[in-house]
């Protein structure tokens, strides 16, 4: 994945179904024991969530080991979503639709801004997202794993009068600071949710999760989601 002992490396989890399907603690161990091997040290390793809440709220907190960094960009959810504290704001994708009540002369309406996390403080981002359906995008992988979880303003793309899924998504991971450190898409695929999402529930853990025991890994995020899709449509 060209990773090199010099280098800050992020690791972008996704805690939103647990416990029942979201990045194992396994999974994470094996990948930070592998980055100290090639001479990372564990404070060069940030283990990244957008909000702080999922963070604290998440095994992430017991399972990350001494020394490896917890990072976010916000402190909880709000459904507004364009505050740009803890997002660089020189770093941002500009699209023509906005929240409901804002306009698209609106700049801050129209922009998504990369976070700090990203566009400053790591040099690699390997993508650890899970085998998930959604009730709006269809899937929840690679692609939006990244294109949700590290820019701000994500709530237009899907709370407006018509999904924009389509255009939000490549539009964000297409950002420099997104595609090019991403080297690495890891998707556990331990567990699979195939109907629902994003958050899920005893409900869907009960009729909807299964016990799918792979894992996928890829350089690419496009073939990656369509791998995963057609895992969880079968």
């Amino acid at each position: 994945s060209d990773v090199c002992s010099s280098d800050l490396v992020g690791i972008k989890v996704n805690p939103v179904g647990q416990p029942y399907v979201c990045s194992s603690a396994e999974l994470l161990h094996t990948i930070i024991h592998a980055l100290q091997g090639v001479g990372i040290k564990p404070g060069n390793i940030t283990v990244y969530e957008r909000y702080k809440g999922n963070i604290e709220n998440s095994p992430y907190m017991k399972w990350v080991p001494k020394d490896v960094r917890l990072g976010y960009a916000a402190a909880a959810y709000e459904p507004i979503q364009m505050d740009i504290a803890g997002y660089d704001p020189d770093c941002y994708v500009e699209l023509p639709f906005t929240l409901p009540g804002y306009d698209v002369s609106n700049k801050t309406a129209c922009r998504s801004h990369a976070a700090f996390f990203v566009s400053r403080d790591i040099t690699k981002l390997i993508n650890l997202p899970v085998l998930k359906s959604h009730n709006a995008a269809g899937v929840s992988l690679a692609l939006k794993n990244l294109s949700h979880g590290l820019v701000n303003n994500v709530s237009r793309s899907h709370d407006g009068p018509e999904l924009r899924f389509t255009e939000f998504i490549p539009a964000v991971v297409g950002m420099p600071v997104i595609r090019q450190k991403t080297v690495l898409n890891i998707l556990d695929g331990t567990r699979g949710l195939f109907h629902g999402g994003p958050g899920i529930t005893s409900h869907m853990a009960e009729n909807y999760v299964w016990e799918h025991k792979t894992i996928y890994v890829a350089t690419d995020p496009v073939a990656l989601d369509i791998i995963g899709r057609n895992a969880i449509e079968e």
